[in-house]
């Protein structure tokens, strides 16, 4: 069985794809390089054919038609065979000697027969473009290379969330917990960071700096004016997640995971709100209003927490002056979330 696959999906990505499979390919016969070409128009699905045929024992190559970033995670996730299951958008890339260090602890904890359903590693974002970088790490919050449940974890930072990009799941563990992103819709992401952790029992925290996030393109999906411009999908998964997880439920059965996702979900509620706030428009205050009393109507407690929060509650207080609370607010809110 290959230890780990790697799902690519590509949408016109012609210019930068061979950056990021060439990184994955440093784990030879040991990874599935599963890239999927999701309905490009330019000459990624050739280029993605060429690897297969290249590497017909580790690369499988996906053609379909257009359906966003969860579509094409949702195809490679299917026919997935490795252990372990983690995604690499088409514009990153993997750190080659910590990759290799994963593939090693991987091979021992076989040995050992040690069980292990998530894997948590540092991510880089890589400002390529001017040359600096920012490591996130979480020696704070798990015990280094030894493997804990989510009762031995600490506090999260707030800007320190676990994203799609530090995360390796068990291959088992996303298939049980039956997530699907849905199409044409950007952040979903955090659904794939979010749903599955439920089910996830042991984890175990590398210290690698293993994932190159690249930032930079005026057309990134986080950047502010493109948030803006797509906070119709931002609340669409903020719904998805509110429905994912019975917090109520597992408040009672896991409390740090418990309070982890609550936070999550705050710093979702958070974002949402103060982009509705930044179109400045009587249509997108009503949207606010419509999210929170979605939440509201689907469990009042968790409504009366958020709203009391010391970030969420504060994008939903009432009035024009509450509006300005909020906008000045909100540059507290970009550095502590650091969201874009």
């Amino acid at each position: 069985m290959k230890k780990i696959s790697f799902t690519v999906p590509c949408y016109n990505s012609a210019t930068y794809m061979e950056r990021c499979i060439d990184s994955l390919l440093v784990g030879r016969e040991e990874v599935e390089i599963i890239i999927v070409d999701d309905g490009s128009k330019d000459k990624t699905g050739k280029i993605a054919d060429s690897y297969g045929k290249k590497y017909p024992n580790i690369v499988k190559v996906i053609h379909k038609e257009n359906g966003g970033h969860g579509s094409g995670v949702n195809a490679g996730l299917a026919i997935a065979t490795g252990l372990y299951f983690k995604v690499v958008d088409s514009d990153d890339w993997l750190d080659e000697n910590s990759l290799l260090k994963l593939l090693d602890k991987i091979k021992e904890l076989e040995k050992t027969k040690e069980k292990v359903d998530l894997f948590v590693c540092n991510y880089i974002y890589d400002h390529l473009d001017e040359g600096t970088q920012r490591v996130m790490r979480y020696r704070n919050v798990f015990p280094v290379e030894s493997i804990c449940t989510w009762q031995e974890i600490k506090r999260f930072k707030p800007s320190q969330y676990l994203i799609m990009h530090s995360l390796v799941y068990k291959t088992s563990i996303l298939k049980k917990s039956k997530v699907k992103l849905p199409e044409h819709t950007f952040y979903v992401d955090n659904i794939f960071a979010y749903q599955p952790l439920p089910y996830v029992k042991n984890i175990l925290y590398l210290d690698y700096d293993l994932y190159h996030y690249y930032i930079g393109r005026e057309d990134q999906s986080v950047n502010e004016s493109v948030m803006i411009g797509r906070v119709d999908q931002q609340i669409k998964v903020t719904k998805l997640i509110a429905e994912s997880v019975d917090l109520s439920t597992l408040k009672n059965t896991n409390s740090k995971l418990y309070r982890y996702l609550l936070s999550y979900f705050s710093m979702m509620m958070t974002i949402s709100s103060v982009l509705l706030l930044k179109k400045k428009d009587k249509e997108s205050l009503q949207k606010r209003e419509k999210l929170w009393q979605f939440v509201k109507k689907m469990d009042k407690k968790l409504y009366k927490k958020l709203k009391f929060s010391k970030l969420a509650g504060l994008t939903y207080l009432p009035s024009k002056v509450g509006s300005f609370i909020t906008l000045q607010g909100y540059k507290i809110a970009q550095k502590v979330y650091r969201f874009n």
